[in-house]
């Protein structure tokens, strides 16, 4: 097979995964492992989590939303301590991936489930820490030749009209596409529809696998 397109997710492949972040909140707050991977597995299509990364909701809703959920399964967590830990730690080596891809020719696209985002203040004289992850994201985000934000699209992966929308956009089958996901709920449609899909566990794994298929050496 000859592939011409390589779709990333990005959290958790491009930047660190957000559940690293969530257990350590979860030991800050006395909290059982993984729970808020239990608030946000319930209901998955339509709880807080799901309706704010369609931005139906606000953020304010998501808080009020969440909390109420989260107490629902016996513990006290608001919505905005989760959003407040989410993004994780970018990978670099991902990065240069990225840049060596569009070198050799490959094109590649984004797909990620995301939240509206919100305005960013400034604190004297430089920019919050916040600002400067946004700058160091919008980054990332112009390498790839076409971005779907599921927060904008009004649809979410795992419904395959996503990956299709992408296909559509970038003007390729999904036989030529290679497809990037930390979680295989995500991965499994995008096989489906006859991508090549790599279940992301860690960055190196991640490199290693896209390099295997691509017969290509890749940071």
């Amino acid at each position: 097979m000859t592939y011409t397109t390589v779709i990333f997710d990005f959290g958790g492949v491009i930047t660190a995964s957000p559940f690293e972040a969530f257990n350590r909140l979860e030991d800050e707050r006395g909290l059982p492992r993984d729970f808020v991977r239990r608030v946000n597995s319930a209901d998955p299509d339509n709880n807080a989590w799901a309706k704010f990364e369609r931005a139906e909701i606000d953020a304010a809703a998501f808080d009020t939303l969440f909390a109420e959920e989260a107490r629902a399964l016996g513990h006290e967590l608001e919505g905005e301590a989760v959003l407040a830990v989410i993004a994780g730690a970018v990978r670099p080596a991902m990065v240069a991936a990225l840049d060596t891809l569009t070198v050799k020719g490959l094109r590649i696209g984004c797909i990620t489930n995301n939240v509206p985002g919100g305005k960013m203040g400034i604190k004297g004289a430089g920019m919050t820490r916040s600002e400067e992850a946004a700058n160091e994201v919008a980054s990332i985000m112009a390498r790839f030749e076409h971005v779907i934000e599921s927060s904008k699209a009004g649809v979410r992966k795992p419904d395959p009209r996503i990956y299709l929308m992408m296909c559509e956009k970038l003007g390729v089958e999904p036989g030529e596409c290679i497809y990037l996901d930390d979680l295989g709920i995500n991965c499994k449609p995008a096989a489906a529809l006859g991508m090549h899909a790599i279940k992301v566990t860690s960055g190196e794994q991640a490199l290693a696998d896209l390099s295997a298929v691509l017969s290509m050496e890749l940071p």
